[in-house]
């Protein structure tokens, strides 16, 4: 964890750098689509849309799909993810940004001895960088924190032994996106 969150921040801390290349006119550009390519570790297909609102405004919404095995339980679901991005500079889609988020879970599990339903209900807040290069390529780096509420229903079984800690509580957030803005 602790070498992961280094290299996060090297990451963070380099990239500024790497993204001197003129970007576009904030004006043109309105609307960004993207993936989260470090969802994708984790067996999450994840697709981002974003659109100007304002100056200092846009709204995101992130649409997931989850088939991972973890324990041994089996997850597969839909996650949606609705976000309110600030950008103090005035210079929505392209810049530093500031995101409350709102993230709903519901996900089919199953194990050896049951199957159920996951439902989870969280948000958050988020601080990240969003940079778009002339030709449209976008890159997205963000993080922040999250609390969400979790419950399990049996479908199949007796007794559903589904540990809910890992959707419960305080947790963390993290992501570079790629994409395309248009």
């Amino acid at each position: 964890m602790k070498k992961t969150l280094i290299i996060l921040l090297a990451v963070i801390f380099a990239f500024p750098a790497l993204a001197q290349e003129k970007t576009t006119s904030v004006a043109t550009e309105k609307n960004v689509l993207k993936i989260n390519t470090l969802s994708l570790i984790l067996g999450t297909g994840s697709i981002f849309y974003e659109r100007k609102l304002s100056d200092a405004m846009s709204g995101q919404l992130g649409v997931a799909y989850l088939n991972y095995k973890f324990s041994g339980t089996k997850f597969t679901g839909l996650i949606l993810t609705p976000e309110v991005r600030f950008y103090p500079k005035k210079n929505a889609i392209d810049g530093m940004y500031v995101a409350p988020y709102v993230r709903y879970q519901n996900y089919s599990l199953s194990d050896a001895s049951a199957k159920g339903t996951l439902s989870s209900i969280g948000g958050g807040l988020l601080l990240g960088r969003q940079w778009v290069k002339a030709s449209g390529f976008t890159m997205d780096l963000f993080f922040g924190g999250h609390y969400g509420s979790s419950s399990v229903k049996a479908t199949e079984g007796n007794v559903i032994t589904f540990d809910t800690k890992l959707f419960s509580g305080f947790g963390f957030r993290v992501g570079f996106a790629l994409g395309f803005a248009f």
